[in-house]
């Protein structure tokens, strides 16, 4: 009985760790609901114990070059987009829904989960996970929001690549990449949203890293990147909880872990996105057009 009860004591420990080793699982312990997120019930366990970078890994594999363009999507009548990320992306989903998914057909579905990134495939296989998605509902469009949680080792090939490493930024460029390849290669149109300001100095530096690789591959690929770290911090580039809004009024853009955003954050970062798939699918411009003869 003292063994067994040394064991769950074991397990209860392990799982507190776990929870911690994420901004999704730290707010989940604070929280049990996230801001937009719904319950966070899972986490990623504690990160392996890097190794030194001795492989690199394997150039990014080859990406199909062009899908179907969205403007003749949305002429035949249907434009579906989905949501894919994190936590954050849960939040971007509810201003893309309400943006957008009011449109004649237009539909805006959420795919995103809570604690999941590009780093820990031994937790949640992001490429396996888009798959399975994409198998049960195909979608025109997918906005990815990733990172939050990815600010740790990836182990590939048997080599755990510290963060921040050649050999990390390398294994994360390809990750992207074959993720981009793969809806690419179901005729999905990709665009990529940017991680925002973040308020604690040293990860809103971590998260700068990502940011460069992904935004790097973005560029080499000809997918959209979509910056919000301008437009989630003052004009000096700092970070603010509060920020004008569009009437010049200063309002509650971030929750309190100075990470996640508050419903007016999340409608400010949906903003350009709403806009930009607004322009490049014409969504709005076929119904509003006039009436020949």
């Amino acid at each position: 009985m003292r063994a067994i009860n040394a064991l769950t004591a074991g397990l209860l420990i392990g799982v507190a760790l776990g929870l911690a080793a994420t901004p999704d699982g730290r707010a989940w312990l604070r929280h049990p609901t996230l801001l937009l997120g719904g319950s966070a019930n899972a986490s990623a366990p504690p990160a392996p114990t890097p190794a030194p970078s001795v492989v690199t890994p394997a150039a990014p594999a080859p990406v199909a070059p062009t899908v179907t363009p969205l403007r003749q999507r949305m002429a035949a009548g249907r434009l579906r987009i989905g949501v894919f990320g994190d936590s954050m992306a849960d939040g971007l989903w509810t201003a893309l829904y309400r943006d957008l998914n009011g449109e004649p057909g237009v539909s805006v579905t959420r795919f995103s989960e809570v604690s999941t990134g590009l780093s820990r495939y031994d937790y949640v296989d992001i490429q396996a996970k888009t798959r399975r998605q994409l198998d049960d509902q195909p979608v025109d469009v997918a906005v990815l929001l990733f990172g939050t949680n990815d600010a740790q080792g990836i182990s590939l090939d048997g080599v755990v690549h510290p963060f921040g490493s050649d050999g990390w930024k390398a294994a994360y460029a390809r990750r992207v990449t074959d993720l981009v390849t793969l809806l690419r290669s179901r005729d999905v149109a990709v665009y990529w949203v940017g991680l925002p300001r973040m308020k604690r100095e040293s990860f809103d530096g971590k998260m700068g890293v990502i940011n460069a690789v992904v935004e790097e591959r973005m560029r080499a690929l000809g997918v959209p990147w979509l910056d919000t770290t301008r437009i989630t911090a003052e004009a000096d580039g700092a970070y603010a909880p509060y920020l004008p809004d569009a009437s010049g009024r200063k309002v509650l853009m971030r929750a309190n872990d100075g990470i996640h955003m508050s419903m007016a954050g999340y409608l400010r970062i949906g903003k350009p996105v709403a806009e930009r798939l607004r322009r490049d699918a014409g969504i709005g411009e076929i119904n509003a057009a006039p009436a020949q003869g």
